[in-house]
């Protein structure tokens, strides 16, 4: 599996998303102000990602300050983080990686700039580690809720384009068709930003696993003539009471789901709970430009005068969700999440 972030040398060597399939570009990044611009504009995307992207780029910019005043630098690494934080507002584990390398600064006694990169370094790796072993977790209890050959569902991309690991939901169906437990895979589109279509649907074949790629539109039809026996989707953010958010389209997916009893299934990590929301009621949206609906890639598809509402997601009730499955186990309905998941 390519990683889509990794560490090359004194930078972070990231793949263009934006950019696939028609190519696969990598992309250097040096700033504060390339890395903020790389999560604003997609290029690194997927929750978990987006943590451990951002992460790096602390380190990287406390790296490239040329300040010997320890405090100062101190002070420049806690800005960055500030303005990274300040990116997306929805995916919580954005936040979670923040709070850690914001805790290393803080509590940072030693006496070089270079002690500190390092102590940041070893902090973002850990990052990292952690969510490739909550991944391969969470697929290995996720499969376990599959017998025979199974035909699946899923949206967005939740792989390795969105963790840096085997992934979330797709995590589960790479390790099902390891396991021969699933044998079709049908995935949305995903519309407007398509991370199905083009994400998705690349990165299965990368790995050449052949998926079956329908419209969003599709789902409840496909349900009702095709046995589906279970969708699994990512979260961008769990409240404490089990309401999800995660990309737009997953809300209809589930209550379709419901309509014709097809377990509707969450991966996510532990990382991706906040139990200080009470419910997804207080979980904030991100609202994004009518660009990405008018248009696809640079061909203008609707007049560019016509208003336009670009959620980037949206709410899943816990009462649809089957089950949540984490890193911890499988939990379900009534859930009560706490500080530990």
């Amino acid at each position: 599996m390519i990683k889509p972030v990794e560490l090359f040398g004194d930078t972070i060597k990231i793949i263009d998303q934006t950019r696939l399939p028609e190519m696969v570009r990598f992309e250097y990044i040096y700033t504060l102000q390339e890395a903020t611009d790389a999560i604003k504009n997609l290029k690194v995307r997927g929750a978990p990602l987006i943590g451990i992207f951002a992460a790096y780029a602390v380190v990287q910019v406390v790296r490239s300050v040329d300040i010997e005043n320890t405090n100062r630098v101190i002070e420049i690494g806690l800005s960055s983080v500030k303005e990274l934080l300040s990116t997306r507002p929805t995916a919580v584990n954005l936040f979670y990686a923040m709070d850690r390398m914001e805790k290393i600064l803080k509590t940072f006694r030693g006496n070089s700039r270079e002690e500190l990169v390092e102590a940041l370094l070893q902090e973002a790796k850990a990052i990292d580690q952690e969510e490739g072993e909550r991944c391969e977790k969470m697929a290995e209890i996720g499969t376990a809720l599959l017998s025979g050959k199974s035909s699946v569902m899923t949206i967005c991309n939740t792989g390795y384009l969105a963790t840096n690991h085997i992934g979330t939901a797709l995590g589960v169906i790479y390790k099902g068709i390891e396991q021969e437990k699933i044998e079709k895979v049908y995935i949305l589109e995903t519309r407007p930003v398509l991370q199905g279509a083009r994400l998705t649907a690349w990165e299965l074949l990368e790995n050449n696993i052949k998926p079956v790629l329908i419209t969003d539109s599709t789902a409840a039809f496909l349900m009702r003539k095709t046995k589906i026996d279970a969708i699994f989707t990512g979260a961008d953010r769990i409240a404490r009471n089990g309401d999800t958010a995660n990309k737009i389209g997953t809300y209809m997916l589930a209550v379709l789901a419901r309509h014709h009893n097809v377990p509707f299934y969450v991966v996510a990590p532990t990382s991706s709970i906040d139990p200080s929301l009470k419910t997804g009621s207080e979980i904030r949206i991100e609202e994004r430009s009518k660009e990405e609906i008018i248009r696809v890639g640079e061909k203008l598809i609707a007049p560019e005068e016509v208003e336009a509402l670009n959620y980037a997601f949206d709410i899943v009730p816990s009462d649809l969700i089957t089950a949540i499955i984490t890193e911890e186990g499988i939990f379900h309905p009534p859930y009560k999440f706490s500080r530990k998941g």
